[in-house]
């Protein structure tokens, strides 16, 4: 028997998913010629169908990192664990996968009673057919907009209502989101400087410490940073450091 090549392969593939693609395309099809499609649960009308939800789950697929970077805790968490990294001196470890990967889980941790509440106040009545998509999507947005309005600061959400030039609301909870989401990056962004700046100051004080120390000794030959840094890990190492970062973050948010 002949080896399949990895251009065979490839040709396969590509077979298969066009003939998935065919296949579902063809459902709208098969729906009658009288018929404007197939009924998507929640969004009622006639003229909702298969092609469309495909259209709407891809288009939301793409928005999704910017919506997790936008309207959750991520952007705070990455900037802090950056500056750690920055601070100890260790280049490219922890990687930056690792660190993505544990901001990333962190940020579920705090996003996921905010996840059940728009879970139970949309999800739940939109599979029922009980409201509409649109009434699920405002539903959704109210459990996290007031998450996001504990963190933005005032200064930040009046920057955008001056910008947006409309009226003023009576409560913060009136704001739309196209004025809450960019206040609330904008905290996080100055809260994550801010811890990250604390976290860096330390490290600084024995960066200075041992740069004195090896040139008053006459050792110029010999970087500082090849003694700092693995002291700056024992440091770190000792006072069990990472628990430390990650408890005071995610007591930030409690």
């Amino acid at each position: 028997m002949r080896r399949r090549t990895g251009s065979g392969c490839g040709l396969a593939f590509t077979g298969r998913l066009a003939s998935a693609v065919v296949r579902c395309t063809g459902l709208a099809a098969r729906a009658g010629p009288g018929s404007a499609g197939l009924a998507i649960p929640g969004l009622g009308g006639s003229g909702a169908s298969l092609p469309w939800t495909i259209v709407v789950l891809l288009t939301l697929l793409t928005i999704l990192p910017a919506l997790l970077l936008s309207m959750t805790p991520f952007v705070r968490l990455l900037v802090v664990f950056h500056f750690l990294r920055q601070a100890l001196g260790t280049q490219n470890t922890p990687t930056n996968q690792t660190l993505i990967g544990l901001a990333l889980f962190l940020t579920y941790f705090v996003m996921e009673p905010v996840g059940a509440q728009v879970y139970q106040a949309a999800i739940v009545p939109l599979e029922s057919q009980k409201i509409s998509a649109m009434q699920a999507v405002e539903r959704g947005s109210v459990p996290v907009r007031h998450f996001m309005l504990k963190f933005a600061r005032q200064k930040d959400l009046a920057l955008f209502v001056d910008l947006a030039k409309g009226p003023r609301p009576h409560r913060a909870e009136d704001l739309p989101m196209r004025i809450v989401i960019p206040a609330y990056i904008l905290s996080e962004l100055k809260a994550g400087f801010q811890i990250g700046t604390v976290l860096f100051l330390p490290f600084l004080v024995i960066d200075l410490v041992v740069a004195s120390v090896t040139t008053s000794v006459g050792m110029l030959q010999l970087p500082p940073v090849v003694i700092s840094t693995p002291l700056k890990i024992l440091l770190f190492v000792m006072v069990d450091g990472w628990n430390l970062v990650i408890g005071s973050l995610m007591k930030s948010f409690y």
